[in-house]
């Protein structure tokens, strides 16, 4: 299959040939041709799929048969998680649109309203927003939504993880009811099925990929290794393997900036990338990275959110996140597109729990390899069974078993057997019906 098959037309076909692509992925070929049809799209794709571009090219075909956007308005919505992702996707609009008179911009947080403001009073075609950003400029009467025809919700699952879930009710409140809906997530959790209800009407439902699966074109490696050693040991590694670009992952902000200033005391060019961040040192960082500037890039997992790199050939799990399906999505930056990647993860003996639980989302033992001169002191401990767990039977709900009018159990019903001690009665008691079935003593006759 080709994309000439899929209907596009010439002006998207050619900025499709400047890229460089000449047959859709999965995810596009399943895609495009739904959307191009009118109906709502739900698809599950994980990244690196060309998801993007499977929202992108039907959307600016659709476009560009209508008006153009009025003073103020816009005609399509993107809603991203990240500024980054935002940025991204806004650069892919940019590029399949080069042959079109299509307008497009993008908004997000961390940097001044009045310029996206400026933009937004011509009108805009497609606008690329982080929610609260988006929320900001309709508060100022700065968008307006009658002429919306597409809303695109990207990355719906991280986006519901990071607490936009209100600000997502608020905004299709907004909307007008008659409009097309694409919703894209790494899965069909419960809680993205329940957010569908109230989005999509009758959607075409597209999944290319298992849940929580990892592109069999990643190399994954754990190397086991002390806690102490592990900024040695990844110095070692980039110099010893010349990697040129790397892309690093910690937990938290502070072991971002740390880890950082390891690496440039050892010679090497690094920075990071995280939420404490502005923006502009974060669009800094990652076009220096990318121009090969510099060699590695420490991230935060929110920061990284949506970074398309292209060829970037490893990603090192410097500290296993607390969530094990983000390692997915840490990995899901190389091996993209079809391209070879490798992702190496130091592990030492605090995250053995997390390497375990991670194994078993994947559904995958990852191979273990010892880094001589780094070994650690504690030996990990073999791999979690894999095999998916049988669903448990609920338990059924304890019945309350009676009680006096005073609210005191009896008795002979306290503990479901004969009342013991000195001051116990004797009771004739029925174990299967669990009744006092004594017959009441008669009353003594008063004496004369």
């Amino acid at each position: 299959m080709s994309f000439s098959s899929l209907a596009l037309s010439k002006p998207i076909l050619r900025a499709i040939d400047t890229k460089g692509y000449t047959t859709p992925s999965a995810i596009q070929a399943q895609a495009i041709p739904a959307i191009l049809s009118g109906k709502d799209v739900m698809a599950a794709a994980q990244t690196g799929t060309g998801k993007t571009a499977g929202f992108t090219l039907p959307m600016l075909q659709l476009l560009s048969k209508g008006q153009r956007a009025k003073a103020n308005h816009v005609r399509a919505l993107v809603l991203t998680p990240t500024r980054e992702l935002a940025a991204q996707v806004a650069a892919s609009v940019a590029d399949y649109s080069s042959g079109l008179s299509l307008s497009s911009a993008v908004v997000f947080g961390g940097v001044k309203i009045n310029p996206q403001m400026m933009k937004l009073r011509k009108g805009i075609d497609i606008l690329i927003a982080t929610p609260g950003r988006l929320l900001d400029l309709y508060n100022q009467n700065a968008i307006k939504f009658s002429q919306l025809e597409i809303l695109v919700l990207d990355e719906a699952d991280r986006m519901l993880d990071m607490g936009f879930i209100r600000d997502i009710k608020k905004i299709i409140a907004l909307l007008p009811k008659q409009r097309q809906n694409l919703l894209f997530s790494a899965t069909f959790s419960p809680e993205i099925r329940e957010l569908a209800k109230g989005l999509v009407n009758q959607p075409v439902e597209i999944s290319v990929n298992p849940e929580n699966s990892t592109a069999r074109t990643i190399e994954q490696v754990v190397i086991p290794t002390d806690k102490k050693v592990k900024p040695k040991l990844l110095s070692f590694l980039i110099e010893e393997n010349n990697w040129q670009q790397v892309l690093v992952f910690t937990k938290t902000k502070h072991g971002a900036n740390r880890l950082t200033r390891d690496l440039e005391s050892q010679g090497i060019n690094s920075a990071a990338i995280h939420g404490n961040k502005s923006q502009g040192a974060r669009t800094k960082a990652l076009a220096n990275f990318k121009s090969g500037d510099i060699r590695v890039l420490v991230a935060t997992d929110i920061a990284a959110r949506g970074l398309d790199i292209d060829q970037l050939p490893q990603v090192v799990n410097f500290e296993l996140p607390n969530v094990s399906e983000d390692y997915v999505h840490r990995i899901g930056r190389t091996g993209r597109a079809g391209a070879t990647g490798h992702a190496i993860s130091l592990v030492c003996a605090d995250e053995h729990k997390q390497l375990q639980d991670i194994e078993y989302v994947i559904q995958q033992h990852i191979e273990r390899k010892l880094e001589p001169g780094f070994e650690p002191i504690n030996e990990l401990p073999p791999s979690r069974d894999i095999r998916p767990l049988k669903k448990k039977k609920p338990k059924k709900p304890k019945q309350e078993k009676p009680e006096h009018k005073d609210g005191q159990r009896s008795a002979e019903n306290a503990r479901g057997h004969k009342p013991k001690g000195k001051n116990a009665k004797h009771v004739n008691y029925d174990k299967k019906t669990k009744v006092n079935t004594s017959k009441p003593k008669r009353a003594k006759k008063p004496k004369a």
